[in-house]
């Protein structure tokens, strides 16, 4: 059985971190790499070989398809527990040192509710394994992260179908750090907004000054 067609599952993180990001990679199909994203890379093709803590008796899988025709949602996930007991435990592998990051428990809960789908089962918790640290964050998939989830499906996709690309978000943090930081540009973006902006407003009667 092959997944429907359907949005990326990492197209929910992207969007969380940027919402013009997931839109440069999933509708213009631009993506450039840094060292964060080789970094990244390197370590998912390594997961198999990365060291965290697992039970006697449980089952591993990796690289495992998932998907959820009612999201309309399609990914992998990094590694899947299968323990004893029957409970199934999603682990997503993310370069870096232990932190919360909503993009991430975003990606994971996707992916927990996908395998809910697919075999008519509950998931409600995964863990985020932070490489750098080599140490993982066990997280609870509650009703709150389910329908930001589901929030966040629909504004993706909304997206994609309007097919008009988001202002750049210009943030201190995240865009120095964002591989596709040359190819947005939003300082020079966000200058050209400002710039129509008081434009505007020059001929805005509304903003004039009463006269005393």
């Amino acid at each position: 059985m092959n997944p429907p067609e359907s949005i990326p599952i990492s197209a929910l993180n992207q969007y969380a971190y940027c919402p013009r990001r997931c839109y440069l990679i999933h509708a213009e199909g631009e993506f450039t790499d840094n060292v964060h994203t080789e970094s990244g890379s390197r370590e998912h093709e390594r997961v198999d070989q990365l060291a965290h803590e697992i039970k006697a008796g449980v089952r591993v899988e990796f690289a495992l398809p998932v998907w959820s025709e009612r999201l309309g949602l399609s990914g992998r996930c990094d590694v899947v527990e299968f323990h004893p007991d029957g409970s199934v435990f999603p682990v997503e592998y993310k370069h870096g040192k232990r932190k919360q990051w909503l993009n991430d428990d975003l990606q994971l809960a996707a992916q927990a509710m996908c395998l809910e789908e697919m075999m008519n089962i509950s998931v409600p918790a995964g863990a985020i394994y932070h490489t750098q640290s080599r140490r993982r964050r066990e997280l609870a998939i509650d009703q709150q992260l389910r329908a930001e989830v589901a929030a966040t499906v629909e504004a993706v996709s909304k997206m994609l179908d309007q097919q008009q690309c988001p202002p750049p978000i210009n943030d201190v943090k995240r865009c120095p750090q964002c591989s596709l930081n040359e190819l947005c540009n939003p300082d020079l973006i966000n200058g050209k907004i400002r710039l129509r902006e008081l434009s505007g407003q020059l001929f805005d009667v509304d903003s004039e000054p009463e006269n005393l």
